[in-house]
């Protein structure tokens, strides 16, 4: 089964869009917690530009626009998460080059975006980053045939859960040591809406 098509990509990044300016305030609440106070504004900003970047561009591959999302979020958004997004969209670009995107490819361009964030972040399991979520999604993604995608957000959303419980030691919020606890991080839960959107443009199957 085809996940992503050069249009749904589009879709999938319009929904992102819509659900960082929705959730703006939020996402800036909780950096506010423990970090910079500008993460809302920035994802918001950084996929306002990607739509206008994409939207009247002609792509011949999903690969092409990931490629295009990633480079407008490096030097769109600022802070650690520009980097760190643009890295994982970009790992994802590469490992879907001259692919149509089933399942397999979709699965091993997530795994590539995690190890992209990895290595970029320098973070690992349990640091209260981005990087938590992303790699849960795909370990979920790798235990089997998806049935369920909706499951991935159960997934997303028990691990932005586990962070509030942990102590930061990357980024700003490493500063506050064991008072970044009872904090859910920022980043983990852009990550949500990132998914939440691309499940919203899986189930109307257009």
């Amino acid at each position: 089964m085809i996940i992503l098509t050069v249009e749904k990509t589009k879709k999938w990044m319009n929904e992102i869009q819509k659900r960082m300016e929705e959730n703006k305030e939020q996402l800036t609440a909780l950096d506010q917690a423990i970090g910079d106070g500008d993460h809302g504004i920035n994802m918001e900003r950084g996929f306002r530009e990607v739509l206008a970047k994409i939207s009247d561009t002609h792509y011949e591959s999903v690969a092409d626009v990931l490629k295009s999302v990633a480079m407008t979020l490096t030097a769109k958004v600022g802070g650690a998460s520009g980097p760190l997004y643009g890295t994982a969209f970009l790992k994802m670009s590469m490992a879907m080059h001259g692919k149509e995107v089933d399942e397999i490819v979709f699965k091993a361009a997530i795994r590539e975006a995690v190890e992209g964030i990895k290595m970029r972040g320098k973070a690992g399991m349990g640091e209260k980053t981005l990087y938590d979520v992303w790699n849960q999604v795909a370990n979920f993604l790798e235990e089997e045939p998806v049935e369920d995608w909706n499951a991935l957000l159960e997934v997303c959303q028990a691990t932005i859960e586990d962070t509030r419980e942990m102590a930061a030691s990357k980024g700003r919020a490493s500063y506050l040591k064991d008072r970044s606890k009872g904090h859910v991080d920022p980043g983990s839960m852009s990550s949500y809406y990132i998914f939440e959107a691309l499940m919203t443009v899986l189930e109307t199957g257009e």
